[in-house]
């Protein structure tokens, strides 16, 4: 099993795609692990050297005790970019996945070439709403949860037309450390990274749902606004854009990593 001890945190990776490619790095979002970028993964691995690594707390990674913050999820990062020899990379990353990659780009922008920010905010919802999704995860056992998530991550229509799908990701959702998951919701409630946006100079692409009630359209079009050098794809689907809308997330995504 490919996987990097750090100080506290096992991190499990894998590598796949052009090995004299340029790197491109996904990143997860909360409750799934580097499966959830399965649908997307052929295209890009034509002509990337991809990178997927399971969050801490997710997949196969260690679940170290909470709380987390930004600031260690995006260490995270980058300390597995450093001991896997990776000096500049492209990032995607989804959710809390895509406020990871804005804080190393904030943080680190020596380390970034182009960055896709998918179904995502520089600040996700409220206090409010986190403190209740911490207290749902603490009184219900994750695949109780893991239903419900699955409503928001996805259309009624796709759901009804991918029942095998649906248990896939089901069965993701519940097996995610439930510590971990609420350790993670406390670094969406406490993360606001707008006052920084202007900071980001690389070219970013910016994917939202149409119907994603996580982070709307309206999110997505607040984060293209404030990023410098950036565009804009709206998709038709909801929070899981790229498992639901994969063929389109790809192409876009594609096409904008290959501009120079």
């Amino acid at each position: 099993m490919p996987a990097i001890e750090g100080a506290s945190v096992r991190y499990y990776y894998e590598l796949s795609g052009n090995a004299d490619g340029d790197v491109l790095v996904f990143v997860n979002s909360l409750g799934s692990n580097l499966r959830m970028w399965e649908k997307v993964l052929p295209v890009f691995e034509r002509s990337y050297r991809v990178l997927r690594y399971d969050m801490r707390g997710h997949g196969q990674s260690s679940a170290p005790l909470g709380p987390y913050s930004i600031e260690e999820l995006g260490e995270d990062l980058l300390f597995l970019l450093n001991r896997l020899g990776f000096d500049r990379v492209n990032l995607c990353g989804l959710s809390l996945g895509g406020l990871v990659v804005m804080w190393v780009a904030i943080n680190a922008p020596q380390r970034v070439r182009r960055i896709i920010l998918a179904n995502t905010a520089a600040r996700i919802g409220t206090s409010e709403a986190w403190n209740q999704r911490i207290a749902a995860a603490q009184s219900m056992c994750m695949a109780s949860l893991a239903e419900a998530t699955i409503d928001r991550w996805f259309t009624s229509s796709y759901r009804d037309c991918h029942v095998a799908e649906m248990e896939l990701i089901r069965t993701m959702i519940a097996s995610t450390d439930a510590n971990a998951y609420t350790a993670c919701c406390g670094v969406l409630r406490d993360t606001d990274l707008r006052s920084k946006l202007g900071s980001i100079k690389v070219p970013s692409l910016v994917i939202a749902g149409k119907y994603d009630p996580a982070t709307p359209p309206s999110d997505g079009r607040a984060l293209y606004s404030a990023l410098q050098a950036s565009s804009y794809v709206e998709l038709d689907g909801s929070h899981l854009s790229a498992w639901e809308q994969h063929e389109a997330f790809a192409e876009a995504a594609h096409s904008f990593l290959g501009l120079r």
